[in-house]
């Protein structure tokens, strides 16, 4: 039997497996707030979606077989990586694809036609997440960031190094991992560039030289609202010193206060993208300047608050508990 839920639910869209967002179902449940959670993957196959619109926004209502949310209750969205949209696979090709995307449209456009708070729209966190748009918004903002070239050109990716005058390292321009035919994952780390090795390969694709920082530690930094909770990391090998995830069993953790231009830096980028959420990645030189790297809009944090304890999954469930403005 479908439970309603009433009161001002939360929408939590995400896999069926994340310990991020058990803990903040977790926070919202001792909240007393309704949630409903979903894989945008069942649907439309376990769940229906039936809205209406006159003159006011969408209303209806969206179900599972065990619960069910009039949308013009809900009060937050909170969307961690869900799987898309998938119909029958008794439907041939091309149909499917194009009844996937017809799904994908009426489901998410219709979240986010709603006039509610979101951690984070997919839509905006996928517009921010670009490096190559990240530091000069940051660099607007106040905040210090490494000199950096992206370049298809081996010529120019050796006149960078020699300009530099110092180390330089290689990473990649957004996140995933390599897959292999035998099914490995494996991510690219970032790795220090020798200028005599750079070859043409490098005009096989676009790659990302940034001059090295050097660190007494680095900070994630993770901004829910206007908190701020940042964590220092530590390494303890040589490969997590230049990427410290390569080497998680080397690291170690501790808090810290952030500082005042800091704190504006990262507010303002976040409030430039319009934003809820983000993890921000930075280094500690020796002399105490912090640099920022990137931010990940949609970054993991879960690990950052069992190591530490900050409280990041209340602070969610709280700017979720919130709602509408």
């Amino acid at each position: 039997m479908t439970q309603h839920l009433s009161g001002g639910p939360v929408l939590v869209v995400t896999k069926n497996l994340d310990p991020a967002a058990d803990l903040v179902v977790d926070e919202l449940t001792a909240r007393h707030v309704p949630v409903m959670r979903f894989d945008m993957g069942d649907f439309p196959l376990s769940i229906s979606l039936s809205v209406e619109h006159a003159a006011a926004p969408w209303a209806g209502v969206l179900a599972d077989e065990f619960r069910s949310v009039r949308l013009e209750e809900v009060r937050a969205v909170f969307y961690r990586r869900p799987r898309l949209p998938s119909v029958s696979d008794t439907i041939e090709e091309p149909h499917r694809s194009w009844a996937n995307e017809q799904a994908l449209a009426g489901l998410l456009g219709t979240l986010y036609a709603l006039p509610v708070p979101w951690v984070n729209r997919p839509d905006v966190d996928g517009i921010a997440s670009h490096k190559p748009g990240q530091l000069p918004v940051a660099a607007a903002h106040g905040l210090r960031t490494p000199r950096s070239l992206i370049t298809t050109d081996p010529a120019v990716a050796r006149k960078f190094c020699q300009d530099v005058s110092g180390p330089v390292i290689c990473k990649p321009l957004m996140g995933g991992p390599l897959e292999y035919d035998n099914g490995r994952r494996t991510g690219v780390p970032t790795h220090m560039v020798d200028p005599d090795t750079i070859d043409d390969s490098v005009a096989l694709t676009a790659h990302l030289f940034q001059e090295w920082i050097p660190k007494a530690h680095e900070v994630r930094l993770t901004v829910v609202g206007t908190d701020l909770f940042a964590a220092e990391i530590h390494a303890g090998s040589d490969a997590a010193r230049v990427d410290w995830r390569s080497d998680y069993d080397a690291l170690t953790y501790d808090t810290c206060q952030v500082p005042d231009d800091v704190r504006a830096g990262v507010l303002g980028w976040l409030d430039h993208f319009q934003l809820n959420f983000g993890a921000f990645d930075f280094a500690v030189t020796p002399s105490g300047d912090w640099v920022m790297f990137e931010c990940n809009p949609s970054g993991e944090w879960s690990w950052i608050q069992n190591r530490t304890g900050l409280p990041i999954a209340a602070h969610i469930a709280e700017l979720l508990a919130r709602g509408r403005p």
